[in-house]
């Protein structure tokens, strides 16, 4: 193989798990320890006015505790608007009845499907308040979330958007542990380097505080984006605006406990990461911040490196078979060799700080250590293969066609 190539294999995974594990680590010490990092939020963040929004779709099984925990806030000011995106199930019926018990709560209804972006939208238009607090509908929200995401905003006046800390609550399955680790370990330790440079690649579509002037001058989130979150985080940083990460607004969300469920979330993340680097590709030479530069550079490489890992694997089966149909199979060579056991040793020791730097938020994380060392390999595997397929089908999408949403498969708490 050309040493050039087989350079970049190994020195790419290695140098950003590098990056991702020190900046983390910075980052935590800088922000997240000592006065600065309270365990409460201060009295005068809980009279900041919030509107928080529920994009509802097919949530009926959960949308009773998401908006009990929404209505049970920290918040001296604050309304919530539950958005129901076209259900098939009770979904309506239990907005309903929850609105004739709590004034608080506003109920919209978009009458058919029209996806998320459009949910996000109509409540954005409607709301009270300059600050939009942005959860799912199975998302339980941590009572001092909130005003944790409320006081950075209005602390930062050129801060457009800030994102929460998502928490794994179905851990009863091996991909529900490994997910844990992933959220932790590569999730968390990405944001928080990335927070280092004021940019984000993107705030988490689960829990994210947004300023709603900067909202309106983006023209809001893209009816056609595949994935939201993504699309109105490069809007608002193109256009000036700066977001960051506040680990200390918690919030428990369900994630896929299927091989199916996480492959179709997956294969969408990839494909809402395909379509934004067409969008924005034009910030590697056109006048954009430095940040952004490098973050778009960065994806370049990753889409550069996936086909690269695939093409050579494919290769090298290929050269296997052939080997074992010639007979020479004295010739193989079935070792891992020194570069896996180092990229290896990098990921388990990035996954071990990203755990330690959790426990602050996340208590019981020790208790399913055992089974994060499947993580790195996991997680590899599944960028490596979503993003080679999700290219292609991106390339062939209809531009413009509006982006409507079926929840992946969920696991139970």
């Amino acid at each position: 193989m050309n040493p050039i190539l087989a350079g970049f294999l190994f020195l790419f995974p290695l140098v950003m798990s590098v990056t991702w594990t020190v900046g983390g680590a910075a980052r935590f010490l800088l922000s997240e320890v000592g006065k600065r990092a309270g365990r409460r939020p201060a009295a005068a963040s809980l009279d900041i006015p919030v509107s928080l929004v529920i994009p509802c779709f097919n949530e009926a099984r959960h949308l009773g505790s998401t908006v009990g925990k929404a209505l049970a806030i920290n918040s001296r000011n604050f309304e919530v608007i539950a958005v129901d995106d076209g259900s098939t199930d009770d979904t309506a019926r239990i907005l309903a009845d929850l609105a004739k018990s709590d004034p608080r709560l506003r109920v919209l209804s978009l009458g058919v499907n029209q996806g998320k972006a459009a949910a996000l939208r109509a409540a954005a238009r409607v709301a009270a308040h300059e600050i939009l607090i942005c959860i799912d509908g199975d998302a339980y929200i941590d009572a001092d979330a909130p005003a944790w995401l409320a006081a950075a905003l209005a602390k930062d006046s050129e801060l457009g958007a800030v994102t929460g800390n998502p928490r794994i609550r179905n851990r009863g399955t091996l991909l529900g542990k490994i997910q844990v680790g992933e959220y932790s370990a590569m999730i968390g330790m990405i944001k928080r380097t990335q927070t280092l440079f004021d940019c984000l690649f993107t705030l988490s579509g689960v829990i994210a505080g947004f300023r709603k002037s900067a909202v309106v001058a983006v023209d809001y989130w893209g009816l056609d984006a595949l994935t939201e979150d993504m699309d109105i985080t490069w809007r608002l940083q193109r256009a000036g605006w700066r977001t960051t990460f506040e680990p200390r607004a918690l919030v428990a969300i369900l994630t896929p406990e299927t091989l199916k469920g996480l492959w179709r979330q997956r294969l969408r993340w990839a494909m809402g990461g395909a379509q934004v680097m067409a969008r924005n590709v034009e910030t590697l030479w056109m006048p954009a911040p430095i940040s952004l530069r490098f973050l778009m550079a960065e994806m370049l490489l990753s889409v550069a490196w996936s086909y690269l890992l695939v093409a050579t694997t494919l290769y090298g089966l290929g050269a296997l078979v052939v080997t074992l149909l010639s007979g020479d199979t004295g010739s193989l060579d079935w070792g891992l060799g020194s570069a896996g056991l180092v990229l290896a040793g990098c990921g388990i020791t990035q996954m071990a700080v990203g755990v330690a730097l959790d426990k602050r938020y996340d208590p019981e994380i020790g208790s399913i250590v055992a089974h994060l060392i499947w993580y790195p390999l996991v997680f590899w595997l599944l960028q490596t293969t979503t993003t080679v397929v999700a290219y292609p089908m991106v390339a062939m999408r209809r531009r413009g066609l509006r982006a409507t949403w079926v929840s992946p498969d969920r696991g139970r708490p």
